[in-house]
């Protein structure tokens, strides 16, 4: 009976859903994939323009106090609780969904607006708080102040198209949304390329670029949300019970954003005191770490937001825990072998991205070295994005919170502890082992909250992918061993890494379906039922 009512158009409705999930998820990898092959490139030309010298610090720093705002104000959490308020409103009606965007759009612009003011005039009080140790040397300190004033306006720009963000991808349309970041990078790579040109110190024209970016990144979704016809307004309603519910979810969420963000500014804090370099080398490894974590972890997780708001406001918690599991599945089985990938890999995929110009021998050998320490982490953050989007779609964002500051505390306890024995290689592991911590911690509160999860059969499916992963490794490592092109030229570089990188997939999947991994099993079933659908066509 439940079937009849949930689908009375047509039996194929449940199959139709599920495609579209799938073809949306495509959409978002795809542009998410092109803006982390743009961020790639950026961060190329940031290492052949800046290497890791004092610009490169100062910059990494600057660029990463916006940052902190960004994840607090921005995607991080505005578009987490926003998307669940907004689509609870969309079933009410399209005026009462309005007027929670006016709302919405009218405080967050107060709120930037003073916060933009109080970065750009207290810009050397924040350096001071992100790098203390760059104050030993005043050239650095006044360059990373100079850096931080230029950039921090960006907060303003890439805050606002978050809330388009969150409109679009309640709307279900996720491709202006998850092409935006695109845009960013151009902007940085005109200000490496075209602006630096300008600045007896290159790192100024990277930081006006950032801005440029940011420009960019809000420009290109404003056509979706006036064709959607949710172009905000003024309206300082701030009582709205739908506005009012976005800030109850956006409070704690901004005060754990602001711990995590505490945690990531924590690694360079502490790297501030260790050698020249630190910095930038943890920087450029930890934009390596986005690639496969924007592709697989949080394009899936875009997805599935609305996905979950909708099995949470109709109280159907079987159907959002068997949507988590089922997504938790997709990221370990794409995440565990990129991590095993990078850590086997880390040297010739560090030279192949960066290695020229002031990017010399040492600054490859730390940036790999932290890369490898990274890369143990990308699982369980991958992990932790999807469980907290299910904890923001039944609006709790509690747990998710004093997850994060569990995990803050870890971090920087192991990072003291190590970075005096393996100096910025135990700051990146201490960023892994704070990671798993939180993912566990809101994996253990899910079941409490939810009931039983169904994780024998998903350790199953761990233990056949790390199985396969491991063996995969293995024969990388032999590879490796006998045909190391990694400091050769950059196109032969390239085709190395990409023989790897192919060897490597080869080997995954063939061990994956002979093992029957069930994403495995799904991916072949469906390249069958497409197949037969383009042969029953001719």
């Amino acid at each position: 009976m439940s079937q009849q009512i949930q689908n009375p158009a047509s039996p194929l409705a449940p199959v139709r859903k599920k495609s579209s999930v799938v073809a949306s998820t495509g959409i978002v990898s795809l542009l998410t994939l092109v803006s982390r092959i743009f961020g790639l490139a950026r961060d190329s030309i940031l290492a052949l323009t800046l290497g890791t010298n004092l610009g490169a610090d100062a910059f990494a720093v600057a660029f990463r106090i916006p940052n902190i705002f960004r994840r607090m104000f921005a995607e991080g959490n505005l578009t987490l609780s926003f998307v669940p308020v907004f689509s609870e409103s969309l079933k009410s009606s399209q005026q009462q969904a309005k007027k929670l965007v006016n709302t919405t759009f009218t405080f967050l612009s107060l709120v930037l607006i003073l916060l933009t003011l109080f970065g750009v005039i207290a810009a050397s009080w924040w350096v001071f708080m992100a790098a203390p140790g760059f104050v030993q040397n005043p050239e650095k300190f006044a360059l990373t102040r100079l850096l931080t004033q230029i950039t921090f306006p960006y907060i303003f720009l890439v805050s606002l198209g978050a809330l388009a963000m969150g409109i679009l991808n309640s709307k279900k349309h996720f491709a202006a949304p998850a092409a935006s970041p695109i845009f960013l990078n151009i902007g940085i790579i005109l200000g490496a390329v075209f602006f630096s040109r300008f600045f007896s110190e290159p790192s100024i024209g990277v930081a006006w670029g950032v801005l440029l970016g940011g420009v960019f990144q809000l420009m290109i979704q404003i056509p979706s949300v006036m064709k959607y016809g949710f172009f905000p307004k003024i309206d300082f309603d701030f009582k709205d019970p739908q506005a009012k519910k976005v800030f109850k979810l956006m409070l704690p969420a901004m005060y754990g954003s602001a711990a995590y963000q505490v945690n990531l500014l924590s690694i360079y804090f502490l790297a501030s005191f260790l050698r020249e370099g630190a910095v930038s080398s943890l920087n450029y490894a930890g934009r390596v770490i986005e690639f496969p974590l924007g592709i697989f972890a949080i394009s899936i997780a875009t997805v599935l937001l609305p996905r979950f708001s909708d099995h949470a406001a109709q109280k159907r918690t079987e159907k959002l825990t068997s949507s988590l599991m089922q997504a938790l599945n997709a990221v370990w089985w794409l995440n565990v072998p990129a991590m095993v990938a990078m850590v086997v890999l880390s040297k010739p995929i560090t030279a192949l991205l960066f290695f020229r110009g002031q990017f010399d021998l040492d600054s490859l050998k730390l940036t790999e070295q932290a890369l490898t320490y990274y890369a143990l982490g990308l699982p369980f953050v991958s992990g932790s994005r999807i469980l907290t989007n299910a904890f923001y779609a039944m609006q709790d964002s509690k747990k998710p919170v004093i997850a994060t500051n569990i995990s803050v505390v870890v971090n920087i306890l192991v990072g003291v502890a190590l970075m005096f024995w393996i100096e910025h290689r135990g700051l990146a592991l201490a960023v892994s082992i704070g990671a798993a911590v939180n993912f566990f911690y809101l994996l253990k509160y899910y079941r409490e909250k939810a009931g039983a999860l169904g994780l024998k059969k998903a350790l199953r499916e761990l233990t056949k992918v790390m199985l396969a992963a491991m063996v995969m490794g293995a024969a990388l490592i032999v590879v490796q061993h006998y045909w190391d092109w990694s400091l050769a030229r950059f196109w032969t570089r390239l085709a190395y890494v990409l023989s790897l990188i192919g060897i490597g997939l080869v080997i995954y999947l063939m061990l994956t379906f002979v093992l029957k991994a069930e994403f495995s099993q799904k991916i072949s079933q469906f390249l069958l039922r497409r197949l037969k659908k383009s042969s029953a066509a001719n």
